[in-house]
């Protein structure tokens, strides 16, 4: 509350064109003191330099953590399979839903359905399907949700 008191005290009105504490008091109001001295300080110098060895220090862990996450997930990591046009593929039903599928039990229910044919290559990531229209989902898919089709030997 004081805070608002002083900077209402302290503006200068346009009707008077001075301040209600030089009105009242015939002076502006002391509001500075210097805090900042002349000089060096060694201590305030002496945790400036604390600060930035730390800071050196938590930039190097931070980055051979990076280096250590990296290491470790790039060893789970495999290439893209590649597709072409016309390959034969089977899709995924992870994500479809059960009415989707039109089947009771899910843990009865086959893996990857198919198998259909790549129509186009939209990335290395993705891949556009010919679709029959009763699964109702949009043909272009990512290729983590197919695998190649490998003909069955009768």
């Amino acid at each position: 509350m004081a805070i608002a008191d002083f900077a209402f005290n302290n503006k200068v009105h346009t009707a008077t064109k001075s301040s209600p504490f030089q009105i009242n008091h015939g002076r502006e109001p002391r509001i500075s003191f210097d805090i900042r001295k002349k000089g060096k300080n060694e201590k305030a110098e002496e945790f400036a330099r604390e600060m930035k060895e730390r800071h050196k220090e938590v930039r190097v862990a931070l980055v051979k953590s990076q280096e250590e996450m990296k290491r470790q997930a790039d060893k789970s990591r495999k290439e893209a399979e590649k597709y072409r046009v016309s390959d034969k593929v089977l899709i995924s039903i992870k994500d479809f839903s059960i009415e989707l599928m039109k089947k009771a039990t899910k843990k009865l229910m086959e893996k990857f359905i198919g198998p259909y044919v790549v129509r186009k290559i939209v990335s290395g990531n993705a891949v556009e399907l010919e679709l029959p229209m009763l699964l109702r989902i949009h043909p272009v898919v990512n290729v983590r949700r197919i695998v190649k089709y490998r003909e069955q030997v009768k």
